[in-house]
């Protein structure tokens, strides 16, 4: 692992960090706000993947993985606050 792929890696895991008080918490950020960060931590992590940068795509695909979970999150709360509302 080169350096660069290292700095990549951290800075992937700090996101990832920086998003399980969101994921564990009832306050979710907007769902296009997840989805569209979600779908550029995926193109990011399939960049790495073609760069040869195992740990850096790796990181950045689970950092869409948590976007995708607060996406579906907040799917569900909107589902339940419908449902309140009939």
């Amino acid at each position: 692992m080169n350096w660069q792929e290292t700095v990549l890696t951290v800075g992937q895991i700090v996101f990832i960090l920086a998003l399980l008080p969101s994921v564990f918490s009832d306050d979710k950020p907007e769902i296009w706000t997840s989805i569209i960060t979600g779908s550029v931590a995926l193109s990011i992590s399939v960049t790495y993947v073609t760069m040869h940068l195992p740990a850096a795509a790796a990181s950045a695909f689970f950092n869409f993985i948590f976007w995708f979970i607060l996406a579906i999150q907040k799917l569900g709360q909107k589902q339940k606050k419908r449902r309140r509302m009939r």
